[in-house]
């Protein structure tokens, strides 16, 4: 299985990713939410090996801008997942699956070179 990155093409954090990897000359596929929305079974597969909590981006302005009701929506799968699915931008970017199948959430370089 090839390493596949998740997240949005025109996102900063992004950007500095793709950058890096390209340095590092690592093959991956990337998927970007905003062309193939993100599906039930594929945030359950996250969930699996991250928290509801990690995986939501409470920092962005999506978020922010939520009422209280559909950010309380957020703290329970089965609720979280139908909101994450529209409003994919939620999710923690760089989401990368590595090819054991392990996951990190986040530009951390340090975490992906371990992976790598």
């Amino acid at each position: 299985m090839a390493m596949k990155v998740y997240g949005i093409k025109n996102c900063d954090t992004m950007k500095k990713t793709f950058t890096f990897l390209d340095e590092k000359g690592v093959v991956y596929d990337f998927i970007d939410y905003k062309k193939q929305k993100p599906t039930a079974a594929l945030l359950t597969s996250f969930l699996e090996k991250t928290s509801l909590a990690t995986l939501v981006n409470k920092q962005g302005t999506t978020y922010k801008k939520m009422e209280e009701a559909q950010k309380a929506a957020l703290e329970k799968v089965e609720t979280a997942l139908p909101i994450l699915i529209e409003n994919s931008s939620m999710i923690k970017r760089p989401l990368i699956v590595y090819s054991d199948g392990s996951i990190t959430l986040g530009f951390v370089p340090d975490q992906i070179l371990a992976k790598i």
